[in-house]
């Protein structure tokens, strides 16, 4: 394997991290209420680094600028979890799940998983994309034409969460594109890569949706890049990300359509809803799209916040890449 590709799975986890810290800022917010906390909209870290956002003051948590929220937190987990074991297996992710922190009050997936305690548990329940915010370091050991095995181990990365169609097909998608954009394939082939994994992964698990994840997908993809460019004011009346069914899409089709993590980033986070999950995801693919639009004074600020390891994490799991 070369730097390049070393390059783009750093990229991948930088702007993971980034997109992350900065979405966070304007999570759950609509997208007319953003104007009122951030009149200047959000440019980066719209207040000092460290300190507690004013919207999380006397919260049930206290998120402060620069901080990265479970999206990270996971992320970290299932690298974790592989490097440990050598492969992807849902237990041993069970093991490091157990241990996360963040955003696992006992309504959510996690603090479910949680409370049970036991870590070989295996949910059929769970459409939110939980599953897929954490997939990134399976499409960063894989290559893009080890189709089975990303899905395999996508399904094995979701289950202890997440166990329906839905989530696990968004998850699969998101696994396939980061795989094809560290392959350093075009656009047009990322899209598709990810398009087949969300197919093959249908298998998992039956459907009562009347959507399906995957035409969900191939229109917004259509739709947006048939613009000439992308208003943030149409994502809004059209693809606002409050559920799954849009959230995800939309952090592919930016990412493919920017070619840029810092773009985005910024996207997503002035666009508000799920703004960290999908400027975290749309990051991670666009990082390894375009390695050199990672704004890295931006992960210096979220590295010195919060004290991960994804750079080694990044540098280890490249030596497992296949």
């Amino acid at each position: 394997m070369s730097e390049t590709t070393k390059s783009r799975i750093l990229s991948c986890l930088k702007g993971l991290a980034v997109g992350d810290a900065i979405g966070k800022q304007t999570e759950t917010l609509s997208f007319e209420k953003i104007k009122e906390w951030y009149p200047n909209c959000i440019n980066g870290f719209e207040g000092k680094l460290g300190t507690i956002m004013p919207r999380y003051i006397d919260r049930h948590y206290e998120w402060k600028f620069g901080e990265t929220t479970d999206d990270t937190e996971q992320t970290i987990a299932v690298a974790e979890s592989i490097i440990e074991e050598g492969t992807v297996s849902h237990s041993k992710i069970g093991e490091k799940l157990m241990l996360c922190k963040k955003s696992n009050r006992p309504t959510l997936q996690l603090g479910k998983f949680q409370q049970l305690r036991d870590v070989n548990r295996v949910v059929y329940d769970g459409d939110g994309c939980g599953a897929a915010m954490r997939v990134a370091p399976i499409g960063i050991i894989h290559s893009s034409d080890k189709l089975h095995e990303i899905v395999s181990d996508v399904f094995e990365c979701c289950i202890p969460t997440h166990g329906s169609q839905l989530a696990i097909c968004a998850a699969a998608s998101i696994a396939g594109a980061v795989s094809a954009a560290i392959d350093g394939k075009s656009i047009e082939n990322i899209f598709e890569i990810a398009l087949k994994a969300n197919i093959e992964s249908e298998k998992y698990r039956k459907s009562n949706e009347d959507l399906k994840y995957c035409e969900a997908l191939m229109h917004m993809y259509q739709d947006l890049s048939s613009r000439s460019e992308i208003d943030i004011n149409y994502l809004n009346e059209n693809y606002f990300p409050k559920t799954t069914i849009n959230i995800v899409p939309l952090s592919i089709v930016i990412a493919l359509i920017t070619k840029s993590a810092e773009k985005s980033t910024l996207l997503a986070a002035n666009l508000g809803g799920d703004s960290d999950s999908v400027a975290s995801m749309s990051s991670a693919i666009a990082g390894a799209i375009s390695p050199d639009t990672v704004n890295n004074k931006w992960y210096d600020s979220v590295r010195a916040v919060n004290e991960n390891n994804l750079i080694e994490l990044g540098e280890r799991l490249y030596l497992l890449r296949h």
